[in-house]
């Protein structure tokens, strides 16, 4: 497996940077750190690369110019946060790339923006406008108007979904670990750092915890989860210290920094990756053994007969999650039934819809052209 197939020939980037490298873990924004940062970027981009800055800090920010040791738990708080400390983020940014002659752009994008279909469409073209004009996108979530059941989570998730969105080719996540490890290297001291797997290896979910930071939502599980979703359009993933002198430099030099996360199959295509990329779905099916192998295996549509039981309130259009009998979530697709219409077609017959339901529907509940395997 070489690097350089991921790294020295990957032409567009999406970078993310946490909070603790932005604000010398919670002191305040750390302009040293900022002016490195934008002269590394200014470097890619005169080698020919495209960058779309995915950057935390906002919140952690907001923190400092507030005194605020803590991260608020409280959802109103945390919104303060981070529209008090959004303005000096982007500013710093702004300050620092002016100097580079970049043209900064800031966007900010919610839950809803991804998971509306004509909104996720207008980012994707608002993205692409700017690389053509030669600007920098800095994307944070919009955390002063999200609601927490409509958050994106963390900026490792964000920055999946926007890799997914410009179709990128490597996702460079800097944080302040050294990379994914084997295990914890801060309580082992034999921890042996992962240079390079597949990023849907099963083995390597036992290597991460859920450990969040007093400043980030985030730990190595969520970075995991951002490579694995990253991979589904064929982009790769590198998660490496933010504190390496030149790191971003050297990576694009294929240097072995880090973790590199590769996708083991080609990607799939843009309407199917607006699926996949959904954070939350509508609701649930439940299907029997039957169903889940002709999925799985055979890439067959979803007919009602192979459903068991379903769960949630949802409308034709929606997206929905197709679970196996265990529970573990297999596909999700856009349903073409109501959450009532398929509470009465479970384990019919495609030929009897139009008996039960008084018109004649699709014959399939979920269409393979709108399927995507998880």
């Amino acid at each position: 497996m070489s690097r350089d197939k991921y790294t020295k020939q990957a032409k567009r980037w999406v970078i993310k940077i946490g909070s603790a490298l932005l604000t010398k873990d919670g002191k305040g924004l750390d302009y040293a750190a900022i002016e490195d940062w934008t002269h590394q970027i200014a470097q890619l981009r005169q080698n020919g690369i495209e960058i779309i800055l995915v950057s935390s800090g906002s919140v952690a920010e907001g923190m400092s110019r507030m005194g605020w040791q803590t991260r608020p738990t409280e959802l109103a708080k945390l919104q303060a946060a981070a529209a008090i400390g959004q303005t000096g983020l982007i500013e710093a940014y702004e300050t620092q790339f002016k100097k580079h002659r970049i043209q900064a752009a800031q966007i900010l994008l919610t839950h809803d923006d991804i998971s509306n279909r004509k909104r996720y469409l207008n980012a994707r073209n608002t993205l692409r406008t700017l690389l053509d004009l030669n600007a920098l996108p800095i994307i944070n979530e919009n955390d002063t108007v999200a609601l927490e059941e409509m958050r994106l989570g963390d900026n490792d998730t964000l920055a999946a979904l926007v890799a997914n969105l410009v179709e990128a080719d490597l996702l460079v996540i800097l944080t302040d670990q050294e990379g994914l490890f084997d295990k914890d290297p801060r309580h082992h001291d034999d921890a042996k750092l992962i240079s390079e797997e597949s990023a849907n290896n099963a083995e390597l979910q036992k290597y991460v915890g859920d450990i969040s930071t007093a400043l980030g939502s985030g730990g190595m599980a969520t970075k995991l989860t951002a490579a694995q979703r990253a991979a589904r359009s064929g982009c790769a993933t590198i998660i490496a210290s933010g504190r390496e002198n030149n790191v971003l430099q050297r990576l694009s030099t294929g240097e072995s920094i880090g973790t590199l996360l590769v996708p083991d199959k080609t990607g799939i295509g843009a309407r199917k990756q607006w699926i996949v990329a959904q954070v939350q779905a509508s609701g649930a099916l439940y299907l029997d053994a039957g169903a889940s192998r002709a999925i799985i295996e055979q890439g067959k549509s979803l007919l009602p007969v192979g459903v068991t039981a379903s769960e949630g309130d949802f409308k034709r259009g929606d997206i929905v999650d197709c679970k196996s009998t265990e529970g573990v979530v297999i596909a999700r697709g856009l349903i073409n039934y109501s959450s009532d219409e398929v509470s009465q077609l479970h384990k019919t017959a495609s030929h009897d819809i139009s008996d039960l339901l008084g018109y004649s529907g699709e014959a399939e509940l979920i269409h393979r052209d709108n399927l995507v395997l998880i």
